[in-house]
């Protein structure tokens, strides 16, 4: 896999490669792939979960002085979630340089998105690794915190579910419904697939191990749905 257009999308090029192929490689292959040279990237994946959390913690604390603890964390925990990282990780065509068993490769659901998200952690890591601190906070500045203006203006950071019923009342004079699509698995480790609709229109799905999971995530798409639609 020729890792050079990956490196140009994102601004960073590798001293030591074998870093970036690390945080792109995930448990699942070295299962089919016993003999790869290198390791999963759950190491890199917990480094960069907390460069990341630090990096943005710091912008906003720089951003807005004005506002309050409650409202930063808030506005920090959706920039940091694992929805937003997997979009910006497709944005960047992550999925095509992720190293995963075939099973994984051919999952599109909440699976491919955490995938999605780890692996952008992991690349952090990496860079923090490869390129120090200060490259690190550039990445992040570029592909994360860039977009904290269209978290704040469209309140994205606040509870998904209540939000979202405020924009449908809004925009389409409606009360949204979650209806369970379907259940997975055993009892005891069962996972929910829950629709979210807009009468009779289905605009986002969501999976999670309880309803209420399931149904958050859906809201969260909801949003993004809606503001794509709308443009605001």
């Amino acid at each position: 896999m020729n890792l050079a257009d990956l490196q140009e999308k994102i601004g960073v090029h590798f001293k030591n490669e074998d870093l970036l192929k690390e945080a792109l490689t995930h448990r699942s292959y070295l299962n089919e792939n016993p003999s790869w040279p290198l390791p999963h990237n759950e190491r890199l994946e917990f480094l960069g979960d907390a460069v990341l959390e630090l990096i943005v913690t710091e912008n906003l604390f720089s951003a807005y002085p004005q506002d309050d603890e409650g409202k930063l964390t808030s506005v920090r925990a959706a920039l940091v979630n694992y929805l937003f990282l997997s979009s910006i990780a497709k944005s960047l065509s992550m999925e095509d340089y992720i190293w995963m068993s075939k099973g994984e490769a051919k999952d599109t659901g909440r699976a491919r998105n955490v995938i999605l998200a780890n692996a952008f952690e992991a690349l952090l890591g990496a860079i923090y690794l490869d390129q120090g601190y200060s490259e690190a906070s550039q990445f992040i500045k570029k592909f994360v915190f860039s977009k904290v203006s269209e978290v704040v203006e469209n309140g994205l950071y606040k509870d998904a579910k209540s939000f979202f019923q405020e924009l449908a009342q809004e925009k389409y004079k409606t009360t949204p419904v979650y209806q369970v699509l379907e259940e997975i698995g055993p009892d005891h480790q069962k996972t929910f697939r829950v629709g979210l609709f807009l009468g009779e229109e289905k605009i986002s799905e969501g999976e999670g191990f309880s309803k209420q999971e399931a149904e958050i995530e859906a809201a969260k798409k909801g949003l993004l749905y809606v503001f794509e639609k709308t443009g605001n």
